[in-house]
């Protein structure tokens, strides 16, 4: 799996990371209140330890994890970008946009 961040991403995430030195960036594919595992929305999490079935994928800025068993869902290149007007992450893959408005919560 290959996760990039654009410029925007790295500038905006930046500050997070810096206040939460101590946590790992999750890339959560969250189903709470989805109804069903396979109608889940991704979101950025600001955590504070790993979970047993997390991996961590190197990109070009900040490591992220990934739930090994929640990967079927996600692409195989992704893109995590800022969009300034919405003030909200974006997630693409090169064929589509997964989640066009990501939160970021600090766990």
């Amino acid at each position: 799996m290959e996760i990039k961040w654009t410029d925007r991403a790295i500038k905006k995430i930046s500050g997070n990371v810096q206040e939460n030195s101590d946590k790992h960036i999750k890339l959560k594919y969250d189903t709470d209140g989805c109804g069903c595992v396979v109608s889940g929305v991704t979101a950025l999490w600001l955590i504070d330890e790993k979970d047993s079935d997390d991996l961590e994928i190197d990109t070009n800025a900040f490591p992220v994890l990934v739930e090994k068993s929640k990967m079927v869902f996600l692409d195989e290149r992704m893109t995590i970008d800022f969009n300034e007007t919405a003030n909200t992450y974006m997630l693409t893959c090169p064929s589509q946009i997964l989640n066009p408005r990501m939160s970021l919560t600090v766990k």
